[in-house]
């Protein structure tokens, strides 16, 4: 146990070596690390909402909005499928919960029931641990003519899944574009997401910009009739009556409140590349945009046959802006105009280059917590970690003599490994968080207190000091093993079902727990080895101070 290979005590040194360096980024400002050479570790642990101040947002998906949007996909899949199998339907709609229809000629139910049948997807992936059963329940009623489709539970739970993810990512997308840094999105449960930003103070705007859809659509205008007309004597088929955007009616009173549009949109948003905001030849704010491959040649052929009549553009089922198309738009790229401020421009770019999200999000609860929080929230964290750390390496040094000693050195490579493992995985450190580290330092050297006292007791058996060592870091091995392990399972738990603090305090615990085991029984043993080794050169008694 105290021999050492020449390899061994290199990668000792090397990890302790490395964990160093990935610490240093910490205690750099922003310009200096943006001029260290790349091979060098730049990430720096981030402080929590907690320690640095922010807002705080919780999120609810609209889940009943997913469900609606399912079945209307659904109604639309089922009209393609019966066409395209030349059977007569009626009564095409949303039953409860589901969707039905019934088959007008008996002889063709069998047919419908199978095309029913062909639409039902596998739920989730396989591979990825699907259930693989399928998403919807078919079933017939008076007689097999009457078919009702029915989207099952689980599937329901799988798509707000997935519509959760992609939120989560439309939001991180949304937050970073506003230039803040280490925004924590974090799901909650099945249909909601906690949203915290430290550093910015202002969750209103932080709403505004992250709650909107942004569905971007482009509209040929049905020119028929107004709006106005529409509304009177009816909506011609394949149009719908669109509102204008109720902040550019307010700003242009001279601007129509309502706008009959083409339902199919010419061009959707899906197809966008980029948005950026910019000034029109007016001097005006606005919001430039460029198309893929695909948009670009619809969006071209659309322009270049209807010069000289107006498209709508549509955000989130409200018109933003109605330009009159002058002339042919190739390339792909066009501008937005509506009477935007320069602020309404820069937060329409963020949101239109971050995509749309899936579904609306409601906001449940929000807060802002000031920086004069955050400050005294560091300061009392970083007290109580000096007084545990002195207590602790008082105590070592106490009971253990120069062993205690030698405890406190492997504590401090301990500290250091464990926020040079936050800095590299960009871990978030929160109040709970140095709370965790604190009882990492007591569980670190607790490991050192159980080989201690077993090399005691091995000395008090009559053994020699080099023997009582071995079998001291040996034998208490399956001891401190099961005590750390147990540990970390409680904290990988925690991390796993908890949310915002109690994930904090299982994220320092789980790795500090990790990094103690290397330290007592790789860095602490090297040490004694070390010494035992001088000793034995300078003389032929050890004598084992603890």
């Amino acid at each position: 146990m105290l021999h050492f290979e020449r390899w061994k005590i290199w990668s000792i040194v090397a990890v302790c070596f490395f964990g160093f360096i990935s610490v240093l980024p910490n205690f750099f400002s922003p310009d200096t690390l943006r001029r260290l050479p790349g091979f060098m570790p730049h990430n720096k642990v981030n402080l929590g909402l907690d320690l640095r101040g922010g807002s705080y947002l919780l999120l609810e998906a609209n889940v009943d909005k997913l469900k609606q949007n399912w079945l209307d996909s659904l109604i639309n899949d089922v009209r393609k499928n019966l066409r395209e199998a030349k059977i007569q339907y009626n009564g095409l709609g949303k039953a409860p919960d589901g969707v039905r229809f019934r088959v007008v000629k008996p002889e063709d139910a069998a047919n419908a029931l199978a095309v029913a049948n062909k639409m039902r997807r596998p739920i989730g992936s396989v591979l990825l641990g699907g259930t693989g059963s399928p998403d919807i329940d078919v079933k017939t009623e008076d007689g097999g003519n009457l078919i009702v489709m029915t989207p099952t539970p689980e599937a329901l739970n799988d798509r707000i899944g997935t519509a959760m993810g992609a939120a989560i990512q439309v939001v991180d997308k949304r937050i970073n574009g506003l230039g803040t840094t280490e925004p924590s999105i974090q799901r909650q449960g099945l249909s909601r997401m906690v949203v915290q930003v430290p550093g910015f103070d202002d969750p209103k705007k932080l709403i505004d910009l992250i709650g909107k859809t942004a569905a971007l659509s482009f509209h040929a205008v049905d020119e028929t009739k107004g709006a106005a007309d529409a509304e009177a004597t009816g909506v011609p088929t394949g149009s719908r009556i669109y509102d204008a955007d109720p902040n550019d009616a307010k700003r242009n009173a001279n601007l129509p409140q309502k706008y009959l549009l083409k339902l199919v949109p010419e061009v959707e948003g899906v197809d966008l590349v980029s948005a950026r905001a910019e000034f029109d030849q007016g001097g005006q704010p606005a919001v430039g945009f460029t198309f893929n491959t695909n948009g670009a040649l619809k969006f071209g052929s659309y322009t270049r046959e209807n010069v000289g009549h107006p498209f709508a553009i549509v955000l989130d089922d409200k018109v933003i802006s109605a330009p009159t198309i002058r002339s042919a738009i190739s390339g792909g790229q066009g501008i937005i105009t509506g009477n935007f401020t320069v602020q309404e421009a820069a937060d329409l770019a963020i949101q239109l280059s971050s995509g749309a999200l899936p579904t609306d999000l409601t906001v449940i609860d929000q807060r802002t917590v000031g920086p004069g929080l955050g400050a005294d929230s560091i300061r009392a964290g970083t007290i109580a970690a000096i007084i545990g750390a002195v207590a602790v390496a008082a105590f070592m040094m106490i009971a253990y003599g120069l062993f205690g000693f030698f405890s406190v050195l492997a504590l401090i490579v301990n500290v250091m490994l464990l926020f040079g493992c936050m800095s590299l995985l960009g871990q978030t450190l929160t109040l709970p968080g140095i709370a965790g580290i604190v009882l990492t330092m007591g569980m670190a050297v607790d490991s050192n207190v159980l080989i201690y006292e077993r090399i005691r007791e091995e000395l008090r058996g009559g053994r020699s000091p080099i023997t009582a060592i071995e079998n001291g870091f040996q034998r208490a091995l399956v001891t401190v093993i099961d005590s750390h392990v147990t540990t970390l399972v409680a904290g990988l738990i925690m991390f796993a079902l908890g949310a915002g603090p109690i994930r904090g305090f299982a994220v320092t615990l789980s790795i500090g727990i990790a990094i103690s085991v290397f330290t007592a029984y790789t860095v602490t043993r090297l040490i004694i080895a070390m010494w035992v080794r001088r000793q034995r050169g300078m003389t032929r008694n050890i004598v084992v101070p603890v």
